[in-house]
């Protein structure tokens, strides 16, 4: 396709800008069918670490988990780590755990913390008696980039993904639920930590939960030896012990919500939970609610000038899918984000790619978050196909495609980032969409341009 837009540059950062274009009634490329689930199969001993994966845990720690299929007797919960390869000059200790579900038990989950570590720095680490890996602990202060995905599964498609963003240099992972889709087969979110370990273990996942984390009935018994004090929903039995995110450092009552600064502080996170009712027995969104007003209000913007928004359930969706399914959350919530000045919100749950303009109360807003739909992993269930063309929504949404890919947002300075949508273009990540954003502590208005190939 043609190129006929004009040249951004910023802070080393240069794109093209394209056409806009709303959606791809014009676009020739043919969509490729649905790919079968891929195997991961564990080979190596019981009590060979597997499923290792890591988060952020504070302004500078890592916290680390991995699995052993032994009893937790021959595999300690210790990890070694040092700057240099198989040279640890520190180590840690911590704490692991197993939960059931009907005929299936968990392997033995491994949770250390590490640190205090040094930003920006690689790390050679191994867990038990595991294989040296290695970690690269986020900077200290922009530019900081963030890798956007959600509804993964474990589909060819998904293992494409995982191959782009493994080709990008990154610094954190952004998962906006809909991890495993084991839908309650235990299994699955073995065969899932095993697919991401590659990825995961490298560089901070930072999760929340969606509809597909959620167990089947009847619920399992809750889950036996993870976090003291902890509000562990059977229903969310296997995500909560096997993704322990930092929900105590942030104030947090539930592991299904939570939030953690990046780049010093410059990046405040917010990690909503679509599905934090379950919890809460029938009360709604009162406790997250309540959280989130305490956790916006200690959000300094004149030392954090970029805050992002992540949760499941879309709150504006001009897909067929799932229509009104945020809109009880949203209610509750959407005044907060607004007052707070909150720059972006992405979330997943439509199996496609969709890109709104800033957005208040259902109207456009200069002073809203951007909001950003980008649930397109690579899941067994397809792509969400139909998006209304006449939906009351429709004027404000700028970009929408029904294609699995995913997303990175660049934040280079306090007032400036760059978001692109890269889509699964068979054997290649091909960028579809780019907006350059202004932090809305900066500036009054978002200046926003699309590129499309």
């Amino acid at each position: 396709m043609a190129n006929s837009g004009k040249q951004l540059v910023d802070d080393d950062v240069a794109f093209q800008t394209l056409p806009h274009a709303a959606g791809d009634d014009a676009d020739d490329y043919v969509r490729p069918p649905a790919r079968p689930l891929v195997s991961t199969v564990h080979d190596k001993p019981a009590t060979h670490p597997q499923q290792v994966h890591i988060s952020v845990v504070g302004a500078n720690r890592m916290r680390i988990c991995w699995v052993t299929d032994d009893d937790g007797r021959s595999s300690p919960s210790a990890v070694e780590y040092g700057t240099s390869p198989g040279e640890y000059t520190a180590s840690a200790t911590g704490d692991h755990a197993t939960y059931s579900y009907s005929e299936y038990k968990s392997g033995v989950i491994h949770h250390v913390t590490i640190g205090p570590l040094e930003p920006a720095t690689t790390y050679y680490y191994h867990c038990g008696g595991g294989e040296e890996l290695s970690l690269r602990t986020p900077p200290a202060k922009m530019p900081v980039e963030f890798v956007v995905i959600g509804d993964m599964g474990q589909t060819e498609w998904t293992a494409a993904t995982l191959s782009h963003i493994g080709e990008e240099d990154y610094d954190v992972a952004l998962v906006a639920g809909d991890l495993s889709y084991a839908d309650g087969k235990q299994p699955l979110w073995d065969s899932f930590g095993r697919l991401v370990q590659p990825l995961a273990s490298a560089r901070p996942w930072m999760v929340t939960e969606g509809n597909h984390e959620k167990e089947k009935k009847p619920p399992p018994p809750p889950v036996d030896g993870v976090g003291v004090g902890v509000k562990l929903s059977s229903r969310f039995a296997a995500y909560n012990a096997r993704w322990r995110m930092p929900r105590e450092e942030s104030g947090s009552p539930s592991n299904l919500y939570y939030s953690f600064d990046a780049a010093g502080g410059a990046v405040h996170v917010v990690m909503l939970g679509s599905y934090a009712y379950v919890e809460e027995r029938g009360e709604g969104t009162s406790e997250q609610r309540a959280w989130l007003e305490r956790d916006l209000a200690g959000v300094d913007r004149r030392r954090t000038p970029w805050l992002v928004a992540v949760a499941h359930v879309p709150w504006y969706n001009t897909n067929g899918a799932h229509q009104g399914e945020g809109e009880r959350m949203r209610r509750a919530m959407e005044r907060l984000l607004y007052d707070a000045r909150v720059d972006v919100v992405f979330s997943a749950h439509i199996h496609a790619y969709e890109r709104f303009t800033r957005i208040y109360d259902n109207e456009a807003n200069s002073q809203g978050p951007m909001y950003i739909t980008i649930g397109d992993g690579g899941n067994e269930d397809g792509h969400s196909d139909k998006f209304i063309e006449d939906h009351e929504l429709a004027h404000l949404s700028e970009f929408r495609e029904m294609s699995f890919g995913h997303g990175k947002l660049r934040i280079v300075s306090e007032t400036k980032a760059i978001w692109t949508w890269h889509r699964n273009d068979d054997q290649h990540a091909t960028v579809r969409d780019v907006v350059l954003l202004e932090s809305l502590t900066a500036a009054k208005t978002t200046s926003c341009v699309s590129r499309t190939n």
